[in-house]
């Protein structure tokens, strides 16, 4: 048997500005819509955008980049100046990571997700 993941959604505070802010940093085509959702596609899985009713509860989002996306992303990063670390628990600003032999790093997004690029997997 097979399994892979293909959606999820992610709740916003504004959906369209949420879905742009992550599809732009990680240089990926313009969000487009389904329904209530904005779509983020990032190869065969999508991050659904869906305008939240209550308070946004942040989650973790972490993406696995080879190493010329990294260079691209953490320079869009850095070029807006958005605030970054090395470690999810925000311990490490300014920093990034080397952990498995790799590079990663963390910022967040409008509501406060935690998004993270990498370019090894953990334990890897």
């Amino acid at each position: 048997m097979s399994v892979e993941l293909n959606h999820t959604i992610v709740y916003a505070s504004d959906r369209n500005h949420s879905a742009q802010f992550l599809a732009d940093l990680l240089g990926l085509p313009d969000p487009t819509d389904y329904g209530p959702f904005r779509i983020v596609q990032i190869g065969s899985l999508s991050l659904d955008f869906m305008d939240s009713t209550g308070p946004v509860m942040p989650q973790h989002y972490a993406f696995l980049v080879d190493v010329d996306d990294f260079d691209a992303i953490f320079a869009r990063i850095r070029e807006r100046g958005i605030e970054y670390w090395a470690d999810p628990f925000h311990n490490r600003p300014g920093q990034i990571n080397h952990n498995d032999g790799g590079r990663g790093v963390y910022w967040s997004d409008p509501d406060g997700h935690s998004l993270e690029i990498i370019t090894r997997p953990y334990g890897g």
